[in-house]
């Protein structure tokens, strides 16, 4: 049986893979922040022979190459994906040997053209192969089919079905399935189903593309359940085709108070990482506010102009070096530098802003008073029930469509908080009075607010 080590990275809902037969190991799609996979093989004692990506990823910056580079391991990818650097191409039905091992390559088209899955399998004729699907085959869903070419979604949602199909079709039930998305991740076309493992026997009784037996109708459905994905994954085929640079965490450039608001002035992004009500409470005029946690480099990737000059504010040292860790996942590899301490000091006597804050029964009290209610959530959440009279503008557009709000009192609202807390801060850069409706959106169902 093979060995199968999970490495989770629940910020981005993904998840890489060491399959290994106790002395020799096999990577798969592994995060660009590639000392965990080496503390891993450390810690167990292991030599990574082989790098295999699934496909060339969307969602994230591959720590593939620098991998296999710094290990010595070979390094797999499609044959047909036109990379710029040199790789073992591989090609459906290609088998290679690791150890004990097999690695055998299957076609499973649909999430992108070139998708490919890996069968692993130990040589035990009785023991259960594991196969890794990336973002083909996940526990009760697939990878969704819009991201490579949205003209060409629903060939690859047709492909998608019968690559899903073929997988449960031709692997015994027992073999185990892990896929790389589908853990919170936007690459997945649903919310996936049946908790966080999963076997082929599971995928036949519960795996949409598998019980739905109208190609037809499974097409459809999956299509019109499609919704916003972050703008940076536009940014992140391009930068793994190429071959991405090695990854640097090394600790950024302190900045002093001058520093910070030379950087303001100038128009660029200081993002103070600290939850929303400290910085709700008090900030430096011109920042932006994306409280550090497991959605910050989502957020902060969809909502900042790409290649912007980046500048981060913590509470320590190590705040900021967390956020460090997920932004080199999306690409973004250097702030300009960072800077810690109060408010009040980083400051240094310039002025600074603050906000108010407000449950769902002060908006309702607010009523009277004819606020302007923001909801910053997307168009499927606003379509399933919003607040009446609420103006719709999702995070996103919030930066461009400032022109379209009356220079009046903001309530801003999404479904937990979150990214209305973004989008206060934003509005607050830009000099609106806004107030941060810092609640949760079944909240304002129950009080009747919504239709």
């Amino acid at each position: 049986m093979v060995n199968v080590e999970v490495i989770a990275t629940e910020e981005l809902g993904d998840r890489s893979y060491l399959a290994h037969d106790g002395s020799v190991a096999v990577a798969v799609d592994p995060q660009r922040d590639i000392d965990r996979v080496e503390a891993l093989l450390s810690a167990l004692g292991l030599t990574l022979e082989l790098v295999v990506e699934t496909h060339i990823h969307n969602d994230y910056v591959t720590g593939g190459r620098q991998l296999a580079t710094r290990t010595g391991a070979r390094y797999v990818v499609n044959a047909e994906d036109p990379v710029a650097f040199d790789r073992v191409p591989v090609r459906a039905g290609d088998e290679i040997a690791v150890g004990a091992m097999t690695v055998r390559v299957v076609a499973t088209p649909g999430h992108t053209f070139t998708h490919l899955s890996y069968v692993i399998s130990d040589g035990d004729p009785a023991a259960a192969p594991a196969v890794f699907t990336g973002g083909s085959l996940l526990y009760g869903s697939v990878g969704r089919t819009d991201l490579v070419d949205p003209a060409r979604t629903d060939e690859l949602t047709r492909a998608q079905y019968h690559s899903v199909r073929h997988l449960a079709e031709s692997l015994p039930g027992e073999t185990a399935v892990y896929p790389t998305h589908g853990f919170g991740s936007f690459c997945s076309a649903a919310p996936t189903t049946g908790g966080p493992s999963g076997t082929i026997a599971d995928e036949r009784a519960r795996n949409d593309a598998v019980l739905e037996p109208d190609e037809d109708a499974f097409v459809a459905r999956l299509v019109a359940g499609l919704t916003a994905y972050p703008a940076y994954y536009a940014h992140m085929a391009p930068v793994n085709l190429r071959g991405p640079a090695p990854v640097d965490l090394s600790p950024l450039p302190v900045l002093d108070p001058a520093e910070l608001a030379a950087r303001i002035d100038a128009g660029e992004w200081v993002v103070d990482l600290r939850d929303r009500t400290a910085y709700a409470a008090q900030h430096l005029t011109g920042s932006v506010g994306i409280g550090l946690g497991p959605q910050f480099a989502t957020w902060l990737g969809w909502v900042i102009p790409w290649d912007t000059p980046l500048t981060l504010i913590g509470e320590s040292a190590e705040q900021v070096a967390d956020a460090q860790r997920q932004l080199v996942r999306i690409g973004i590899d250097r702030p300009r530098g960072r800077a810690t301490g109060t408010i009040d000091a980083l400051a240094d006597g310039r002025p600074t802003r603050s906000y108010p804050t407000a449950t769902f029964d002060e908006l309702r009290t607010a009523r009277g008073e004819d606020p302007v209610i923001v909801d910053v959530r997307r168009d499927d959440e606003y379509a399933v029930a919003h607040i009446r009279g609420a103006l719709h503008i999702p995070l996103p557009e919030l930066a461009d469509r400032l022109h379209e709000l009356p220079d009046r009192r903001l309530w801003v609202h999404c479904q937990s908080a979150y990214r209305a807390s973004i989008g206060a801060s934003l509005l607050d850069r830009a000099g609106f009075d806004v107030v941060l409706v810092a609640d949760e959106f079944p909240h304002a169902q129950e009080l009747g607010l919504t239709d």
